[in-house]
């Protein structure tokens, strides 16, 4: 008797999982029934950004790191390489632009350096001595090369990078629906989709598409300001698309756009952390980016034009980004900026990263 009823106890437990289950998976159905077209898009945006992942030959940490910064708690730097190859078809191409960004997710801050392509510099792998022009190196060395160039030559590690070729920057531009900018002054630039085809910009504010960007993006013999004048607009640009892509028709079709983007961009960013920053920066603007200039004077060396920074404004230069990354370092004896350990939250120390020497 009384195993009968045991059994009829367990009978009913059986019927009620059962029932729990059915009510589960209704209820996933229905979700991916609403939800299918998010789900779809997720989808395609990950296995987008996957095929833009290049892993450098260093591995995730700079030389400069004691570790791998975790970009959700400390401040990191991004490298944007714009790559000049139309004219090389691909090969060996120079960098048209290197804008310099770092972040801190905790204050929600961002700082932006645009370094003139004709920076005199010293390469990363050269051990003669001799100096060149900053946009030498990717033609050199590629990617690895630039990173390590960029980090001697300001004395910070860099991070992350990320290189975009002029197809994919126009393409992107267009995605999104083009940008709007502030015309400081009336100008023309040849197109580079025809060398007969001039592009037309008038003083004031101007909706671009990704030809047109492109060419407000590379003019500098009409500027007065040269290299400076350049670089501004370019900085222009990323603040007007950073606005552009965070509209809601945007972010309805982010699939798409990143699509688009990885046929021409190569990052070590991973798309998980985009998301972590996407979540950090959610609402942040354009207009809310720091920028930082560095001045120098002009060079002429054997006919060839160079860009000579001015020391102390490249060492302050130099101060302010490492302040950036690092807002908890001091300055031991040597003069070298260290990181006070910070406290985790069981009370113990944990390791920290050490900031690199002035260049």
């Amino acid at each position: 008797m009384a195993e009968r009823i045991r059994v009829k106890v367990r009978k009913k437990k059986n019927k009620k999982r059962k029932l729990i289950k059915r009510f589960f998976v209704l209820m996933l159905l229905a979700l991916l029934a609403v939800g299918g077209v998010g789900i779809y898009k997720i989808y395609n945006t990950i296995s987008a950004a996957d095929g833009t992942y290049d892993q450098l030959e260093r591995g995730e940490k700079s030389k400069l790191r004691d570790e791998v910064v975790d970009i959700k708690k400390k401040p990191f730097s991004i490298l944007f390489m714009g790559v000049e190859d139309y004219s090389t078809k691909g090969e060996k191409g120079r960098t048209d632009s290197l804008i310099v960004v770092t972040l801190d997710p905790k204050q929600k801050t961002m700082k932006m350096l645009s370094i003139p392509r004709d920076t005199r510099v010293q390469l990363a792998g050269d051990t003669t001595g001799a100096k060149t022009k900053i946009n030498a190196a990717y033609s050199k060395g590629g990617k690895e090369e630039t990173i390590e160039t960029v980090e001697d030559f300001l004395g910070i590690p860099i991070d992350y990078y990320a290189t975009v070729d002029f197809d994919g920057f126009k393409d992107v531009i267009d995605e999104i629906g083009g940008i709007d900018v502030d015309v400081p002054f009336d100008f023309n630039e040849k197109s580079d989709v025809s060398k007969t085809k001039r592009i037309y910009f008038k003083k004031g504010n101007m909706h671009l598409n990704g030809e047109e960007a492109l060419a407000y993006a590379r003019m500098r013999k009409q500027d007065k300001r040269g290299d400076f004048g350049r670089n501004d607009r370019q900085k222009q640009i990323l603040k007007a698309a950073l606005d552009q892509i965070s509209k809601p028709q945007n972010l309805a079709k982010i699939d798409t756009i990143a699509q688009k983007a990885s046929k021409n961009i190569q990052t070590n960013f991973r798309i998980t952390q985009a998301l972590a920053l996407q979540q950090i920066y959610n609402g942040f603007k354009g207009n809310d980016i720091e920028t930082l200039s560095i001045t120098g004077k002009d060079l002429n060396l054997a006919g060839v034009y160079y860009f000579e920074p001015d020391e102390q404004n490249l060492t302050n230069v130099q101060n302010e980004l490492n302040h950036h990354l690092y807002p908890n370092a001091t300055a031991d004896s040597s003069g070298t900026s260290t990181e006070s350990p910070a406290s985790t939250v069981d009370g113990t120390e944990s390791s920290t990263d050490t900031s690199a020497s002035s260049y």
